[in-house]
């Protein structure tokens, strides 16, 4: 009879241990939209400080804005300025290089928090997005071979127009020549651009004027010159969010503001272009 008991004990207790090991697993399970391979994670966290990251992206091809460097860094003006605005912003930041066309829609879906590349500021952008306030003033310039006879805009009309595909530059073209003008070709960014221009593909490539000033700048035996027209009106950068992360916004404005009034802003736009 002890024997009996004492097996019926036994069997008992495995059995308990085996139901709170079930209730435990059922505690921790991560719900449905979690185990949803397709379902969108924020891109923020917190690091070992405390302190929020997020996530910023760029198109790391656009000198002097950004670009990367051989050892794979993303360096340049916007990196430089996003992380003075994170330090006095008391958060950290990021980055990752994802190509122009792909970097909107990662934001809206939240893979990123935070588009800085040389991002103008426009009312149909407004419209789907939020922008913190701007940053950096900037117009468009157009780039020709030294023995090109465009002096203007309206030169380039009948001509072949090298831009970055959905840039400003490109509306500006566009909206200068007409939206149907077939004398636009688009590309996935400025460089290539400028290397189908080198081979006659295009007579002409307009873009950012510094971007246009800095690739002269780097290429003194290209032969190459710089066209400005007044027509090409002045365009405004802006850190570009998610509609609705009003307080993302707040933080960024405020803490640009905080390194335009210490001096950080000035000595890092110096240290890129000058006074």
């Amino acid at each position: 009879m002890k024997k009996w008991t004492k097996m019926l004990f036994v069997l008992t207790m495995v059995l308990s241990v085996g139901l709170l090991v079930a209730c435990g697993g059922a505690d921790n399970t991560d719900t449905p939209a979690n185990n949803d391979p397709g379902a969108s994670t924020p891109a923020k966290s917190d690091n070992n400080e405390g302190k929020k990251v997020y996530k910023v992206g760029m198109d790391a091809a656009y000198k002097p804005f950004e670009w990367t460097e051989p050892n794979g860094d993303i360096a340049g003006f916007d990196v430089d300025v996003m992380k003075a605005v994170a330090e006095a912003g008391g958060f950290e930041v990021t980055f990752t290089h994802v190509g122009w066309e792909g970097l909107f829609e990662s934001v809206n879906n939240g893979q990123l928090d935070i588009a800085a590349s040389a991002v103008t500021i426009t009312d149909e952008r407004k419209e789907k997005y939020d922008f913190a306030d701007p940053y950096f003033e900037a117009t468009q310039l157009i780039l020709v071979p030294e023995a090109s006879d465009i002096a203007s805009l309206a030169d380039l009309n009948g001509k072949k127009i090298g831009v970055q595909q959905g840039t400003t530059g490109d509306i500006a073209v566009r909206e200068a020549l007409g939206k149907t003008y077939e004398g636009v070709m688009p590309y996935e960014n400025i460089p290539f651009a400028i290397q189908s221009m080198s081979i006659g593909d295009v007579d002409a490539v307009v873009a950012d004027n510094v971007v246009v000033m800095e690739y002269i700048k780097a290429n003194p035996d290209a032969k190459l010159k710089y066209v400005s027209d007044e027509s090409f009106e002045a365009e405004y950068y802006g850190h570009l969010l998610k509609k609705g992360n009003t307080e993302l916004v707040t933080l960024i404005s405020d803490s640009l503001q905080k390194i335009k009034d210490n001096g950080k802003y000035e000595q890092i736009y110096s240290s890129y272009f000058g006074k």
